[in-house]
């Protein structure tokens, strides 16, 4: 397959320029999360998008293909407006998109970004429309990017209530184990890029990648994890060996690996080959527990199956019984620092809300545990989740802007907006309002296939922790 971006698009649009009526040269949409599952969204991603395929310039052999492609396809195809666009824009999409600055909070119902054409031509027009496909996309790294914000707030909470120092302890709370449970490669990279809005910790390499190259970040490295045992590597010694394959783990990753000043010590071993609970008594509290100890690492006890609150108040209760464990400042229990808790299996945003309440509940502190979430945070969401939609907004016919909005009877949630669009803030309330207007918080990110601005992971993060404040 060829990377050419007339051919990123849905086929009907190659018949909508002979439907639109006459006198219109420029036309007007915007994007927006109507509602859905979380009341916020945390807007991410756009920057990707142009940076990969917008910057890219249409050339007449990308012209002769699509061509080619849309006859055969059924559909008609405009080649005089393509050839139009490569003479007089030197094949760049004459747009221009601004945008609400990446990792903004906002409520439902706001614009987000709009675009519009840079000079009226009613030749190319419909190339606003054209765009949507690949722009909509942006519902896939800002649903995730709010996902695990909503997760970062559930866990943040329970931690205010029950450890000694919450926000010391968040930044790797919520590990990214997605990347073999999405799509595509490129999904693992977008959403595993937006994931690292809110935290520290994950195991999507394409996702750290991408935060890395198309953001960047202090330091260069977006993202970070540890050593990790899985069933082969243990279950491969056979059963009558397992304590040889934790002490092999253990002398590796915690007693003999050198690390630089100031970096933390840390290794996560998959513990439920056979019997978790024998594996956590007799062997992290027991035949292994002193060479852990005085190590000066910490080891994390991962299980991997069964009913996650059940499991882990169950291994927590072991560890109480046998090593003893502090009380914190709050009043809850917390095991010694060189074990931890990692459950990485049935986790999502439910689940985790569930788990610390079962937690609290039994006295323990939050500090205790983290939580690996994989297809519960980049796959099991679509454009509805946050109910994503891209509409026209207003045209300009016959030298006037007009508005343009749908209205439809059987479901007035889809009811769009009208008229050209600004979105101002006062006093960290947003509102949509008719534009121009002064203080609209909408930024030129993009015009005639160069990019206007642009921002870092970091960036992103702080203006997504404002949330916290």
């Amino acid at each position: 397959m060829t990377d050419n971006p007339i051919l990123d698009t849905d086929s009907y649009k190659a018949s909508h320029w002979l439907q639109y009526p006459p006198g219109v040269t420029a036309m007007y949409s915007y994007f927006e999360s109507r509602g859905g599952r979380y009341p916020e969204t945390v807007f991410f991603g756009l920057q990707y998008y142009l940076r990969e395929y917008l910057t890219k310039k249409i050339t007449r052999e990308h012209v002769s293909e699509a061509e080619a492609f849309f006859s055969a396809h059924g559909e008609p195809f405009n080649r005089a407006g393509w050839e139009h666009l490569i003479e007089r824009y030197d094949g760049h999409f004459p747009v221009r998109i601004r945008a609400l600055p990446e990792g903004t909070v906002i409520p439902t119902g706001h614009v987000l970004f709009d675009i519009e054409l840079t000079t009226p031509d009613p030749q190319v027009f419909w190339v606003v429309s054209w765009l949507e496909t690949l722009l909509v996309r942006v519902w896939y790294p800002t649903t995730v990017a709010s996902r695990s914000h909503h997760c970062k707030r559930l866990i943040l909470d329970a931690l205010e209530a029950t450890a000694d120092d919450p926000r010391s302890e968040i930044g790797f709370k919520l590990h990214d184990f997605g990347s073999r449970g999405v799509s595509s490669r490129e999904s693992a990279r977008i959403g595993g890029a937006a994931h690292l809005v809110s935290f520290l910790g994950s195991d999507t390499v394409e996702g750290v990648v991408a935060a890395n190259t198309y953001y960047g970040v202090q330091g260069g490295m977006a993202g970070f994890s540890v050593p990790a045992a899985e069933h082969s590597t243990i279950t491969m010694w056979g059963r009558d060996q397992e304590l040889d394959a934790y002490r092999n783990f253990v002398r590796v990753y915690l007693v003999e690996r050198q690390l630089p000043p100031g970096v933390p010590k840390i290794a996560a071993c998959v513990s439920d080959s056979y019997d978790l609970f024998d594996v956590v008594e007799n062997v992290w509290c027991g035949e292994l527990h002193d060479m852990i100890r005085d190590s000066g690492g910490k080891l994390v006890i991962r299980p991997d199956s069964g009913d996650p609150v059940s499991v882990l108040v169950q291994c927590l209760g072991i560890i109480e019984r046998k090593l003893g464990m502090r009380v914190n400042g709050k009043g809850f229990k917390v095991m010694p620092p060189y074990l931890g808790l990692l459950q990485g299996d049935g986790i999502n945003d439910g689940s985790i809300a569930t788990i610390l309440e079962a937690l609290r509940e039994h006295g323990y502190s939050a500090s205790n545990l983290a939580f690996g979430m994989g297809g519960g945070l980049l796959q099991q969401l679509d454009r509805d989740t946050q109910k994503f939609a891209f509409k026209c907004a207003a045209a300009l016919r016959d030298g006037q802007w007009v508005d343009v909005a749908k209205d439809p009877v059987t479901d007035q949630g889809k009811r769009s907006k009208k008229g050209r669009l600004a979105l101002v803030e006062d006093g960290g309330a947003f509102s949509t309002v008719r534009g121009p207007h002064h203080g609209d918080q909408l930024v030129p990110v993009f015009e005639n296939g160069k990019i206007l601005k642009t921002y870092t992971l970091d960036e992103v993060r702080a203006r997504a922790a404002r949330a916290f404040a």
